[in-house]
């Protein structure tokens, strides 16, 4: 590369001042040559610059009118080529243009001037003036376009939108698990058309945004409709019941044919027990080992206690959970479970010390001796302080339980929980009230971990796990679950407001797995740290950068290409509705080179609404009274009377058996 030093600079100056000088001169031999008559009169004239001006004719420079003043233009066209004014951010090419369009107007236009009926001098005056005057306006035009940034700064684009677009899928891919969205999002600007493609489902869905987003409009119903009509099994955890369950249950009207074996359809709901079923969480059949017991103590619990999540391992939560599932193991080995229900382990929780204690230490407790000998222990030994601190505080959740609308839910047995199984398919809807969100959160969260310990399983049929609002139940193990529930096609969707609300009611820890192992992102508007997150993660692409900085000798500009943020937190915060940014998953069979999007989401307003009109409304299911629903609450409550009742002239009517009671003051 040539260096420039000063020496170079000042030469070219030179050259370029002489050729503009050359400008000049022709431009003045021109108004000598056609107002001769003036010049004369002013006695500007003699034989030595008539011979001079003569041999300049001679050369054909005045063979026509305007060829003097073309080439007196060109000489100052080529001086202004290399003009290097001061730049000035606020001149545009309007104004630049405005000056030159003008000054050549004046400067050819003059010629007129000559027709006039004046007088020589006066002729001579008026047209060398305009003429002069377009001269020197042609010459401020062309300083001043010299002195233009000539930059993309003076765009109209301040927030870069254009410069962070990106290409993204637009091709159509479609299987047999797969979730299909059409939508739009712009390159460079040029609306383009495109396709969210989750392909793979199986490695998990995550749902974000705000209230409002449109989380469930443009994405959780279509997880819901397209998985339906592929022939999957379905759960649906629907938060404001029932607004997905219509949709579910419309959809497997309308495609239940498409099934090798038409699906029933279920639905759990606490507020409607007439367009309820009923079904057992704690279903004898379904469990297996104690262990079964444990983990259904501990979703009950925790979704009772939410701040215990976080203190799992300490003391008093361990000891209550233990104590719970003492009670529920009891009754599952009590005749054969035959009262193995969450109502009755409430109400046996219930009963006194010296009743509940003789019960464990009965033949059906056996297996749970381990568990229940520290209460034993400390109520034999009058700890009584420490045995109200570990066993009080699972009594008096429990408690909240305790309603004669939740007891008749949870006593029956319509149905099972195993939704995929191929011999009796199902698709099954469990609605929340966010009125009562603390207590029937808390049960579903039973439902839900006794459902998924079902559902992921070898040999079973596809399934789809739907959560909307998935932080407001508990579900130990979710990071496992998504783990695994790809070699055994269940596909989990979650719908999510904010990482710091699953954070708030999962745990700092849990709540990171989950997020980190999902494969497939659809965020709307969200902010904060969940927007630099997401940020991060869709990762960066080459973007043009400019920058220039003006002084009073001379203008620099510099222009780079850098790898920049695709999706800055900012544009993820002002997401519209509708609006969704994003990564997909793909298969090793069928690879998406162009995973991230940012796009909008294109849903048939109209359609749908046409659709939503057209919806059956979910049928009764049996009629009830008031009557019956407290029949059902008063009978278990009486069988546990009966159990305690029972075992106990049983134990005190057997010598063998009757050191067994505990008679305590």
């Amino acid at each position: 590369m040539a260096v420039q030093t000063g020496e170079n600079e000042q030469a070219l100056r030179k050259i370029l001042d002489m050729t503009r000088l050359i400008s000049i001169v022709i431009l003045v031999i021109h108004f000598y040559y056609y107002c001769y008559a003036a010049f004369h009169e002013w006695g500007l004239t003699s034989s030595f610059s008539d011979r001079i001006l003569g041999n300049i004719s001679r050369t054909g420079i005045f063979s026509n009118f305007v060829k003097s003043k073309l080439i007196s233009l060109g000489f100052l066209a080529i001086s202004l080529l290399g003009a290097k004014g001061r730049k000035d951010e606020k001149l545009s090419y309007k104004t630049a243009f405005a000056y030159l369009i003008t000054g050549l107007l004046l400067y050819f236009a003059s010629y007129l001037s000559l027709l006039l009926e004046l007088h020589a001098q006066e002729k001579t005056f008026v047209y060398a003036g305009i003429t002069s005057i377009g001269f020197l306006l042609v010459l401020s035009g062309g300083t001043l376009l010299s002195r233009i940034i000539k930059s993309k700064f003076n765009n109209k684009d301040i927030f870069n939108k254009e410069n962070e677009t990106f290409p993204q899928e637009e091709r159509f891919l479609e299987n047999e698990f797969s979730i299909n969205l059409p939508a739009r999002y712009r390159l460079k600007n040029k609306v383009r058309n495109s396709w969210i493609n989750i392909i793979n489902p199986f490695r998990a869905i995550m749902v974000l945004g705000t209230p409002g987003a449109g989380k469930s409009y443009f994405v959780i119903r279509h997880v819901i409709t397209q998985h339906i009509r592929k022939g999957f099994t379905m759960f649906v955890y629907d938060f404001k019941f029932d607004d997905l369950s219509r949709i579910a249950y419309n959809s497997w009207l309308k495609n239940k044919h498409r099934y090798p074996k038409p699906p029933r359809f279920f639905v759990i709901n606490f507020d409607d027990l007439t367009r309820s079923h009923r079904c057992n969480p704690l279903e004898p059949s379904a469990m297996t080992d104690i262990t079964d017991a444990a983990e259904s103590a501990r979703t009950i619990l925790m979704g009772l206690n939410r701040e215990w999540i976080k203190r799992q391992g300490d003391f008093f939560v361990e000891s209550p959970i233990n104590f719970l599932t003492a009670v529920i193991w009891y009754l599952k080995k009590y005749k054969d479970g035959e009262f193995c229900t969450l109502p009755h382990v409430i109400e046996l929780m219930q009963a006194d010390y010296d009743s509940l204690f003789t019960l464990f230490r009965t033949e059906a407790a056996k297996e749970c001796e381990v568990l229940i000998n520290p209460f034993l222990n400390a109520y034999l030994n009058d700890v009584m302080e420490q045995l109200e601190g570990q066993i009080a505080s699972a009594k008096v959740a429990m408690a909240r339980l305790s309603s004669p609308q939740l007891y008749y839910v949870l006593s029956g047995n319509d149905f099972n929980l195993d939704v995929n199984n191929p011999d009796d398919p199902k698709i099954v809807c469990m609605g929340n009230n966010p009125q009562k969100i603390q207590i029937y959160g808390a049960v579903l969260s039973l439902y839900v971990t006794r459902l998924v310990k079902q559902v992921n399983k070898k040999g079973k049929l596809k399934s789809s796990l739907v959560f909307d609002e998935f932080p407001t139940i508990y579900l130990n193990n979710m990071d496992s679950l998504i783990a695994t529930a790809r070699s055994n096609k269940v596909s989990t969707c979650l719908g999510i407001q904010d990482f710091s609300q699953l954070r708030k009611d999962y745990g700092r820890e849990q709540a990171d797995v989950i997020m980190n192992i999902t494969g497939n992102i659809v965020s709307g508007q969200v902010t904060g740290d969940t927007a630099k997150q997401l940020s991060e993660r869709f990762g960066k692409i080459m973007q043009d950068r400019e920058s220039y900085s003006i002084n009073s000798g001379d203008t620099s500009i510099s222009r780079s290409k850098q790898l920049e943020t695709a999706i800055p937190p900012s544009k993820i915060s002002a997401l519209s509705s509708g609006e969704f940014v994003g990564m997909v998953a793909d298969d090793p069979d069928n690879k998406i080179e162009l995973k991230a999007f940012h796009c909008e989401i294109i849903n048939d307003h109209e359609a749908l609404k046409r659709e939503e009109e057209g919806y059956k409304d979910i049928e009764v299911i049996r009629k009830l009274d008031t009557s019956m629903v407290q029949r059902n609450y008063f009978q278990i409550k009486q069988d546990i009377q009966d159990i305690i009742q029972s075992e106990m002239e049983r134990l005190l009517n057997d010598p063998g058996l009757a050191h067994l009671v505990v008679r305590k003051g």
